[in-house]
């Protein structure tokens, strides 16, 4: 299923970037990649997350394997501080959203208010992900496998026909992409945002979400490797490093 949205209208009023963000540019698109892990278009008041996993510890919990239950809260506390910061008019969650199947069906009902909130005034899209293919039960907002919008494609998993010599514009979700930098003599692992100009992959957004270091297998042939930057997520801002300077 592919969605397509009409680009709002430019508002006059220009959101601030937030101290310690990355001003970048995907696909000719101005972006803002946010400490917290959210990627802001301020051109079309669009917010962008990924891979909440949200009920990651109620899904290890039916299956036997418990976990602190804390994960769902933790994560849409941090979720509704970066829409606070950015008042989008628009917020995309691409995909893995819950963390199985059945996690937006038994999705307490206080942690479901508190999505309702936030979604209150603004269009919400739920991108589908290989965890929660059949999408959200009895939440607002439209759940579709893609979304156009614009110049941009989003999508869960990326398409190796869109790679460094193929289409252009995409911002993808799934392989959690991560990097290690080293810094006062210490190796330095962070989630990150990974772009190499024309195509982006988001960091995951969820408490209990681990990470896939650029230098994987499954990370190659996806980018241009001469222009891939890593803007890695630090304690309160970004830290940008070109491909070439991270460590193996």
């Amino acid at each position: 299923m592919l969605h397509r949205l009409r680009l709002a209208a430019q508002s006059s009023t220009v959101t601030p970037v937030a101290t310690g963000a990355e001003e970048i540019v995907v696909h000719g698109v101005a972006a803002v990649c946010d400490p917290l892990g959210g990627l802001y278009l301020p051109a079309t008041g669009m917010l962008v997350v990924s891979d909440l996993h949200l009920e990651k510890g109620a899904a290890f919990a039916r299956r036997g394997m418990m976990l602190p239950p804390y994960d769902t809260i933790a994560t849409l506390n941090i979720l509704a501080a970066v829409i606070a910061r950015y008042d989008p008019k628009v917020v995309v969650s691409l995909g893995d959203n819950f963390h199985d199947r059945r996690g937006s069906e038994y999705l307490p009902a206080n942690l479901r208010t508190m999505i309702a909130d936030m979604a209150r005034g603004r269009d919400w899209i739920w991108i589908n992900g290989n965890h929660d293919p059949d999408g959200t039960i009895d939440l607002p907002g439209t759940c579709t496998d893609e979304l156009v919008y614009g110049d941009l494609v989003f999508r869960h998993e990326p398409s190796l026909a869109a790679g460094p010599n193929g289409i252009k514009g995409e911002v993808a979700g799934h392989l959690h992409p991560s990097a290690t930098v080293r810094r006062r003599e210490k190796s330095v692992r962070r989630p990150c945002f990974a772009s190499d100009g024309h195509r982006l992959l988001m960091p995951a957004f969820g408490v209990l979400a681990g990470g896939l270091d650029l230098n994987h297998k499954a990370m190659h042939g996806i980018f241009d490797r001469e222009t891939l930057v890593a803007h890695l997520l630090g304690r309160d801002r970004i830290y940008s490093v070109r491909y070439g300077n991270l460590l193996g």
